[in-house]
């Protein structure tokens, strides 16, 4: 006789990939019911953008149809962000789940550019996304992601963000004039960080990613101590420069208790747009798994150069929206998987 209990027992064996849990376990199984031999039920992810959600739902599958009285399976997948465990000296935004630090130890790495790319996937995959702009100097998301006529609003003390492609965004760009540079020193630079954590109506998050500026100094002491950070991702080229900033970057979380995600390998080849099957190592090859072994960290992905991911950036249409078929885009597209599935990781461990 097929009741509940036989239908929860021989799904038990079935796990989370990443988590090597138990599915029932974790209770992402839900609202279980039965009919005439057809079972449905609900299967709870711990992210919307999961990388092996189809593994896991051909498993559900192979396991159920082992019982003779099952003819039919129906499963309606979701999603439930697990919230990242606070620290008790740390204050993070009201409604905001994981916080997610997009870093490099050198500019002119593509930071911004994968920060925006990654922010637009997961709100593609059905995530809750923010981007705060943290490069206070260098505020470029706006224009990336086709804002840069934008303004933003305020009720009295609070700043609405703005909204492009599901993404929520705040950027000093928004308040400066286009040639107006940014001239601050430390404390000054700590406050806007601050402002943008805490005084803009952000709402219910799944993921608030932080664009950060290059380096190791004010705005990210002051990001690590204010908030509880899910992990921070480090972005790098191949050449042994910027290789050599980037583990400067990654040892500055280590030292201030944040999890390193992993290492993004950006601009790790070229694609020549009229001759797609071929590749050049423009800046160097394997620099980034070569350090992301030397430091035991995940090297999450590697991003081609393509001509269209630079167009798309300065036409404001990313181009995993703009062109979802390129390598580059399958390649971050990727990435925004990898990243969210390490974020629940390490929510739920």
């Amino acid at each position: 006789m097929l009741d509940k209990q036989k239908i929860l027992e021989v799904l038990r064996p079935v796990k989370d990939p990443e988590l090597q849990k138990s599915l029932v376990e974790l209770n992402m199984i839900r609202q279980i019911e039965f009919e005439d031999g057809k079972v449905s039920f609900d299967l709870i992810l711990t992210t919307p953008a999961c990388p092996l959600k189809e593994m896991i739902v051909a498993d559900c599958e192979a396991a159920l149809k082992k019982l003779p009285e099952v003819k039919e399976v129906s499963i309606r997948v979701g999603a439930e962000t697990p919230q990242q465990k606070g620290l008790p000296d740390r204050q993070s935004p009201v409604g905001v789940k994981n916080i997610i630090a997009i870093s490099s130890g050198k500019g002119g790495v593509g930071k911004s550019t994968i920060a925006v790319n990654i922010a637009v996937a997961l709100a593609a995959s059905g995530a809750k996304v923010g981007l705060l702009d943290a490069d206070i100097y260098g505020p470029n998301t706006p224009t990336m992601l086709g804002l840069g006529d934008s303004s933003l609003n305020a009720k009295g003390d609070v700043l609405e963000p703005a909204i492009s492609f599901g993404v929520k965004l705040v950027s000093m760009g928004f308040l400066l004039g286009q040639d107006q540079p940014v001239v601050w020193r430390g404390p000054m630079l700590n406050g806007i960080v601050r402002q943008f954590l805490y005084q803009v109506e952000w709402g219910e998050l799944d993921y608030l990613l932080v664009d950060m500026p290059p380096g190791t100094g004010d705005v990210q002491l002051t990001l690590a101590q204010a908030v509880s950070l899910s992990g921070a991702v480090i972005v790098t080229t191949p050449q042994t420069v910027s290789l050599l900033d980037a583990r400067r970057g990654l040892k500055m979380f280590e030292q201030m208790g944040v999890k390193v995600l992993g290492i993004v390998e950006n601009m790790s080849y070229f694609v020549p747009p009229d001759q797609p099957e071929k590749s050049y190592d423009i800046f160097g090859s394997g620099g980034g798994m070569k350090t992301s072994k030397e430091l035991s960290v995940e090297l999450l992905g590697t991003v081609p150069l393509e001509i269209d991911l630079r167009e798309g950036g300065d036409r404001g249409v990313p181009i995993v929206i703009g062109r979802p078929e390129s390598i580059s885009a399958k390649a971050l597209i990727n990435l925004s998987k990898k990243i969210a599935a390490a974020v629940s990781l390490a929510a739920l461990t």
